[in-house]
């Protein structure tokens, strides 16, 4: 139950303050220069003719070239859309950086909440406080969030779930991955139709393969023109070792969208209305290719002038070795470190779970890099 009260309180404090104190810095990123490939070679695989015959075709299939980075600092090596797949294989991340910009965004520096209000009332209000008082403080206790927290249901995350990982795979170039989509979509849409108060739309964010990101926007009571939005995201699509063969990503990353979900099902049921800036929940195609989804969301966002106040990813929050303690890792490279401590004072108010803080190594989410900064979950 932790992720979505944490989100709760993102949506709470972004949506409606307005920032302590602000600085505008270009985020640079070298352009991507082609290195050499460190392939494998096909003929080394150690798989099935059967499944051999089918690398070859999906290989020969997308003859596309691509530049995709192992790592922030590594040179952008050149590959065939289809050589992806090798890349899947030996379990190789990697972000594909083909379109990238030179200057990649601008970001506005946020200065975070450092404690837990005692001002508020029990609804989280500061009905007669002055503005300086309420400085760096978090207005939504755990007991103001209450009734939001109440309204997460295991049973409908499990449920939904179960139901997400029933097509074949959410591979974002495959039918199925386009079906999962709609399905996700159609379960956004039945979600806001159950309060007419909800003042929620949606877009799908058209990409060249069948699969399309989903963006579902609480517009604010005020500034609905406003270019700055919070974001809440996961990615909707999953990969299997070999491309072709079934995968469910009931963990990578069903267990993100099914939190993410909930969230957004709490905060429909709740009459939740942002004050002055949109909150958008984001739901990623083609994070399995390279982050082609979230870079392509990133980079119309930039063009359209929009400003990301805050940015939370989940992935993979659901699974836990048999036998270890849950924590809650928070991902400490290319993010933004004022927003991750932000993350940590919520976990501390919120959660039972200890957090530990962890590294990607690579490039984690295209929009993280690309509008200047976020914060990722896992557990």
């Amino acid at each position: 139950m932790l992720l979505p009260s944490v989100l709760f309180t993102i949506c709470a404090y972004f949506a409606s303050a307005s920032p302590v104190a602000a600085s505008h810095d270009q985020l640079l990123f070298a352009p991507p220069s082609a290195g050499s490939s460190s392939l494998p070679s096909i003929d080394s695989l150690d798989i099935s003719p059967t499944h051999l015959a089918h690398l070859q075709h999906h290989i020969a299939s997308l003859p596309e070239k691509r530049l995709i980075k192992l790592a922030e600092d590594a040179a952008a090596i050149e590959v065939t859309e289809g050589e992806k797949a090798l890349l899947v294989f030996q379990g190789t991340r990697f972000v594909d950086v083909t379109d990238a910009f030179d200057i990649v965004g601008i970001t506005e520096k946020e200065t975070y909440p450092h404690k837990v209000s005692t001002l508020g009332n029990a609804r989280g209000f500061w009905p007669e406080v002055s503005a300086d008082k309420r400085v760096g403080q978090i207005a939504y206790t755990a007991k103001a969030l209450k009734p939001l927290i109440k309204s997460i249901d295991l049973e409908y995350m499990e449920t939904f779930l179960r139901n997400f990982t029933s097509f074949r795979t959410r591979y974002y170039r495959s039918e199925t991955g386009r079906q999962s989509q709609q399905f996700l979509l159609a379960e956004l849409k039945s979600i806001a139709s159950m309060n007419k108060k909800a003042n929620v739309t949606f877009r799908e964010f058209q990409h060249p393969w069948r699969q399309k990101t989903i963006i579902a926007r609480f517009e604010p009571s005020v500034n609905a023109t406003s270019p700055k939005v919070v974001i809440l995201s996961s990615h909707l699509d999953s990969i299997n070792q070999l491309v072709f063969l079934p995968a469910p990503g009931a963990d990578d990353d069903g267990s993100g969208v099914s939190s993410n979900l909930m969230a957004f099902k709490a905060l429909v049921a709740n009459d939740f209305v942002p004050s002055t800036q949109a909150v958008e929940f984001h739901f990623y195609s083609a994070e399995e290719g390279g982050m082609l989804g979230s870079q392509a969301v990133a980079q119309s966002y930039r063009s359209d002038g929009k400003t990301v106040r805050g940015m939370l990813h989940l992935d993979q929050t659901a699974w836990v070795k048999k036998g270890s303690t849950p924590v809650i890792a928070l991902i400490n490279d290319n993010v933004d470190a004022g927003l991750t401590d932000f993350i940590r004072k919520l976990i501390g108010e919120y959660s039972a779970l200890d957090y530990v803080d962890t590294k990607f190594s690579k490039l984690l989410i295209a929009f993280a890099v690309e509008l200047g900064g976020g914060a990722s979950l896992g557990l």
